[in-house]
């Protein structure tokens, strides 16, 4: 179901501009650890329990330290860490504690919005009589006495919660779960996950390890901490309490197995034989028992050609949907060409599932306009971050978890990411009105007995012409047959201040069509050849004279 044109008709806002989205800034691309020895196995968990031990007092302190935290308060939470590891892994380790400690404040923000959004919503309609009815823009009250009772109360409710998260706010105060807050409430209710308490301790140890490393440009291989040659030879600079596991000089660990790239191998070994900066993280996966390595580094920010260049070849656009991407191809003058193509994904399963899922009809969906010779992709640039309140829709709790369930965000950033790669520019258009207006204007001339064309194709289109700067809809309404107002105004009107709106029609040099040739027939200008009451006819023989006064 698109969302972009599902407001009101009511007072029209105003749209924003096209724009050319950016692209990527860096890639991360993941392999497996195959042929671990046992060793290998134990020295990698032995790691990550002690980096992790010191990874989770680190953000205590962080968290500690509030809105006072310093140069100063960071240098010595670095020098403690410097003797129970390197130099290298402390820094590691602080660093990823300040992202974390950001991110957690960037979520209390958001959470403040939220609950602000909810409390505006029930004031409004607590404000109004019970059963009155709302419009397009503006919920009515309650239906019932009983519904604006428990709403009265869930008022006191969130008033509480945003009063509690604005104190801790202004004080700095965080909540962070290390391992994250999901898997810590699995705990007190494994019998309906599936895990067993092993299972469990097992999972959450891993996810609290702490084994990564950030990349120095200059250094062998691009990271002195976690080294990868070109041939993929992995080694490990290991924590100085566990020196003693070291199997290469200078307190190193290598590991018996070799690592490759599948995805951008080739970019990957030219980074690493310039030792260019590349971090490096290590991860256990528990519930397949496998070792994965994931390598990231950042690339120049690919300059974002002009919206006029990305258009000269046409432009597909492209309406997302709960269950699939309605694309349809528009040529240089905003008009559909062929079919319209839908790519299916299933949001069902897990995490992994869905993200492998949007790609795959990201991936359809490239090829598709690479094959089109199309370089540029319309798509709405869609934030439902103020539509997840549950306030907001009330009863329709089908259609908020609808919205909520929606990969705007990440089905963004991956077409973004993965249009760089293939020479395809995203467009990012206003949402506004696209899916009302396009079913309006383009569904039904659309459809034919061969194809049915739905809501989200007419959404499409109206998208595309949109990302070109045409108006949505089709044509302007033709004139009207009389001067009376049964017909209505007409839709479009030239600006009376637009030179010769009013004037006759300019001769045109050249043969015609018809049988008169060009310069001999009437001329559109001259009014006395109109016929009309009052004018008098320029080749007729006879004139009427003027009836006498005395008749």
């Amino acid at each position: 179901m698109g969302l972009g044109g599902g407001d009101g008709m009511g007072e029209l806002r105003d749209l924003a501009s096209p724009f050319v989205a950016s692209g990527p800034s860096g890639v991360a691309v993941r392999t497996r650890f195959k042929k671990l020895t046992p060793d290998d196995g134990k020295v990698l968990r032995l790691m990550g329990g002690h980096l992790g031990s010191l990874a989770s007092k680190d953000l205590k302190a962080r968290c500690r330290d509030g809105l006072e935290h310093s140069a100063e308060t960071w240098a010595g939470r670095k020098r403690g860490l410097t003797a129970l590891s390197s130099s290298r892994w402390a820094g590691s380790i602080t660093k990823a504690t300040h992202d974390q400690w950001a991110l957690a404040r960037r979520c209390q923000l958001a959470h403040i919005q939220n609950l602000e959004a909810g409390i505006r919503t029930i004031e409004q309609r607590l404000s109004q009589p019970v059963g009155q009815k709302g419009a397009k823009r503006a919920p009515g009250g309650y239906r019932s006495r009983r519904e604006w009772h428990a709403k009265s109360r869930r008022l006191r409710v969130l008033e509480d919660r945003l009063s509690a998260a604005r104190a801790d706010r202004e004080a700095g105060v965080v909540h962070v779960v290390r391992g994250g807050k999901q898997l810590a409430r699995t705990r007190h209710h494994l019998d309906e996950a599936g895990f067993t308490k092993g299972e469990w301790r097992r999972g959450w140890e891993a996810e609290r390890w702490f084994c990564q490393a950030d990349g120095e440009s200059g250094k062998r291989y691009g990271n002195e901490t976690i080294r990868i040659s070109p041939e993929g030879e992995v080694s490990i600079k290991l924590p100085a309490p566990l020196a003693y596991l070291a199997n290469a000089p200078y307190g190193r660990y290598v590991l018996a197995c070799r690592v490759v790239f599948a995805h951008r191998g080739g970019e990957w070994a030219d980074r690493v034989a310039a030792d260019r900066a590349v971090a490096y993280r290590i991860h256990l996966d528990t519930g397949r028992d496998r070792w994965y390595l994931t390598a990231s580094w950042q690339t120049p920010v690919t300059p974002a050609i002009p919206i006029e260049a990305a258009l000269a070849h046409g432009v597909i656009g492209v309406d997302m949907n709960a269950d699939h991407l309605a694309a349809w191809q528009l040529d240089v003058h905003g008009n559909p060409t062929g079919a319209p193509r839908r790519f299916f994904y299933d949001l069902s399963g897990t995490a992994e599932h869905r993200d492998a899922q949007v790609r795959h009809a990201l991936t359809r969906l490239l090829y598709w306009a690479r094959d089109c010779g199309v370089r540029a992709i319309a798509v709405e640039d869609l934030d439902f971050a103020a539509e997840k309140t549950r306030e907001k829709h009330g009863r329709k709790k089908r259609f908020r978890q609808l919205i909520s369930g929606m990969p705007t965000g990440k089905l963004r950033a991956r077409l973004s990411s993965m249009a760089v790669q293939t020479g395809v520019v995203v467009i990012a258009v206003d949402p506004a009105y696209t899916s009302r207006w396009g079913a309006q204007h383009w569904q039904k001339p659309l459809t034919s007995t061969t194809r049915k064309t739905t809501r989200h194709d007419a959404a499409a289109v109206a998208i595309g012409r949109r990302a070109q700067g045409h108006p949505i809809r089709r044509r302007t309404a033709p004139p009207p047959a009389h001067r009376s107002d049964e017909q209505g105004h007409r839709t479009v009107q030239a600006d009376r201040r637009v030179p010769g709106c009013e004037g006759t029609r300019p001769r045109i040099p050249g043969p015609r069509t018809r049988s008169v040739g060009a310069g001999r027939g009437a001329n559109a200008g001259n009014q006395n050849a109109q016929h009309r009451p009052g004018r008098s006819a320029e080749h007729e023989f006879w004139q009427q004279d003027s009836l006498p006064l005395s008749l």
